[in-house]
């Protein structure tokens, strides 16, 4: 019997090609594992009206934890257009089945490492580029903690606006011009935070910080604004502050971080914020380390992981064979992290960031010709 059972979730799109890619670094590692092939994605949306059917969380359910590739996600309005025949007019939602996993997991913590390595063309660099062969590369090493299962991507949307909804957030007055508009007009997202979700989050940022020896900790939030989600974490985040003193904490808002971090973001270590936030500011920190053909992520609960790249679907690249496989490969290093397997982990890291110092093979977003399982057979062959 393996030593680990890994239920293995393609997806969509370029979703199936990357996974592809990273099970061939995985086969050179010899990881003691069996793979356990899983439905979810648009298709299945499509075809039965359930994106996360329940055959694959009962797969999850038996598996240690899992490796995902990607989703395609549409509008409600398009999601209900492209379900069956059979399927129209039966009063089926669409949600996200990555989100949905998260929260029927309790996968409270999204970890997300924004990291340069030398060679890539894409890194960002500082002024001193121009001043010619004495330019250096401007490294970046920084990880994102985004809380998982709260905020604006809770999921709890309204359109039209219920009359039963409205009257209850009448309680405040500023609720009132909205019903002039007519409700049927009206739209209504919500972002619920709880204290529990907003400790969780930001403690195990500083804890993070305090076992690898960073030395600072950005809440990336918007209190200003949002005083009162805003401000709940804002208050969380202060008081947990105390009680790591070695440790630098600061507060940037969303839209300022956003300018700082592409200015001097070797300035940043670790950074935390609400679900959307979080999203956001992540990509920004891919945009700085080549793009998302370099960033992974860790979906992470008490008991259970989800690990994925945090690039989409992107539909027509599907099948060519042509897209980054790093940014899965590096979710699969940090699968092989929370396995226990950390010099597995290290074999994989070393090797892909020798692939990308050697610049020798490597996808067109890196101007290079090579083909996925040509980078992904490189690295292989590294590991």
């Amino acid at each position: 019997m393996a030593k680990y059972r890994i239920a293995w979730m393609p997806g969509d799109g370029i979703g199936i090609d990357v996974m592809d890619a990273t099970r061939v670094v995985l086969d050179a590692l010899k990881l003691d594992a069996e793979y356990l092939h899983a439905d979810i994605g648009w298709d299945f949306w499509c075809r039965e009206g359930d994106a996360l059917p329940a055959r694959t969380i009962k797969i999850l359910k038996e598996t240690d934890c899992a490796l995902f590739g990607a989703i395609t996600s549409k509008p409600q309005t398009e999601a209900k257009e492209e379900l069956a025949p059979e399927l129209q007019d039966k009063g089926l939602q669409y949600f996200s089945p990555i989100v949905r996993l998260r929260q029927l997991f309790n996968l409270h913590t999204n970890l997300r490492p924004c990291k340069s390595y030398p060679g890539n063309p894409l890194n960002f660099r500082g002024t001193e580029v121009a001043t010619g062969p004495n330019a250096r590369e401007q490294l970046v090493d920084l990880v994102v903690f985004r809380e998982n299962t709260e905020g604006m991507y809770g999921g709890v949307e309204f359109f039209p606006l219920p009359q039963s909804v409205y009257e209850a957030l009448c309680l405040n007055p500023k609720m009132k011009p909205w019903k002039e508009k007519g409700l049927e007009n009206v739209a209504l997202s919500t972002r619920i935070v709880s204290r529990q979700g907003c400790e969780s989050i930001c403690r195990q940022a500083f804890e993070f910080a305090k076992k690898h020896g960073r030395k600072r900790v950005t809440l990336v939030e918007k209190p200003n604004v949002l005083r009162e989600t805003g401000g709940l974490m804002t208050r969380v985040f202060r008081e947990l502050a105390k009680s790591y003193p070695g440790i630098w904490a600061d507060e940037a808002n969303i839209d300022a971080i956003c300018m700082w971090m592409f200015k001097n973001p070797q300035d940043y270590d670790v950074l935390v914020a609400e679900n959307m936030f979080g999203d956001i500011v992540s990509d920004l920190c891919a945009g700085l380390v080549g793009g998302l053909g370099f960033a992974s992520a860790a979906n992470i609960g008490d008991t259970y992981a989800v690990f994925e790249p945090t690039h989409g679907s992107a539909p027509k690249y599907a099948g060519q064979n042509k897209v980054n496989p790093i940014a899965c490969i590096l979710s699969a290093k940090l699968m092989l992290e929370w396995l226990g397997e950390q010099a597995m982990a290290d074999r994989v890291e070393a090797a892909v960031a020798k692939v990308i110092r050697e610049r020798k093979v490597g996808t067109y977003d890196v101007g290079m010709k090579s083909t996925t399982m040509e980078v992904a057979s490189e690295i292989a062959r590294n590991v």
